[in-house]
């Protein structure tokens, strides 16, 4: 049987389930869940040869009478953020809400919220399940998860990768900048969610593997002309280019087996 990674909702957790029918990248679905039902997107399939026996399964994918329930909870998931957003100012709470989503059968309702250390909400999920009458999850997320509740348009002019395909965020160091002779201005590399882009990760291997045994800007090395200097270095291309002492250039080729 086919195992399918699927997002929850909008932006929840990303687990397998069990397909027992034939379901492809990007289907809306209604999956089983601890408590009743939930919707997600499958983001892929594989096929395995031994699943777990634990892992729940796929319902069926959304019908159009599904995706008018999903818009309705939506819509009253908005009057909740606006009462939460009311008990969070009464408890004096340092949190700000960021969104709030019913599960598909509104058996439970997620508050997200970003912080900058740990929030004590215990007298506010009381409170909240008191008005609710359902089971109340407060989930504290980052600046980078904030970025994919709400979308937008990268500095590439496309959808955001966090929102259109990324299933998980990788660490991203400046080191993956560097490599890459990219800018080291903040505004340069990145994201609107303030953190270094993720996309920064997609080709450090390759630069990493191209700038093997390259020497570095600046470097002094010796060549069959004598001493230069390393004024430029091209890492694709494993294009080293050396000025001499006579102001005479010269441009090297590095194979990239050595």
């Amino acid at each position: 049987m086919k195992v399918a990674l699927v997002r929850l909702r909008e932006a929840g957790n990303i687990l397998s389930y069990l397909a027992p029918f034939e379901v492809k990248s990007q289907d809306k679905v209604i999956v089983e869940a601890d408590r009743g039902l939930d919707y997600g997107e499958v983001l892929e399939v594989s096929e395995e040869e031994h699943p777990s026996a634990n892992l729940k399964k796929i319902v069926r994918k959304m019908t159009p009478e599904d995706i008018k329930q999903v818009k309705e909870n939506a819509k009253q998931a908005k009057d909740a953020l606006q009462i939460c957003a009311r008990k969070v100012k009464e408890h004096k709470l340092k949190m700000k809400l960021v969104e709030a989503e019913y599960s598909f059968d509104k058996k439970k309702v997620i508050f997200y919220f970003t912080a900058e250390g740990r929030v004590d909400f215990r007298e506010l999920v009381k409170d909240l399940a008191k008005i609710f009458r359902i089971r109340i999850e407060m989930r504290q997320i980052g600046v980078r998860d904030e970025a994919r509740l709400f979308g937008g348009i990268g500095p590439c002019g496309r959808s955001l990768c966090c929102v259109s395909f990324l299933k998980n965020f990788e660490p991203v160091s400046i080191k993956m900048a560097k490599i890459q002779r990219l800018p080291l201005n903040p505004s340069k590399i990145s994201g609107i969610c303030g953190r270094l882009m993720c996309c920064l990760f997609y080709e450090y291997k390759n630069y990493r593997e191209f700038s093997r045994n390259l020497p570095r800007e600046g470097q002094t090395i010796h060549t069959s002309r004598g001493r230069g200097k390393v004024v430029s270095v091209n890492v694709l291309k494993r294009l080293v280019y050396i000025e001499f002492e006579d102001g005479g250039m010269e441009k090297i080729t590095y194979p990239i087996n050595e």
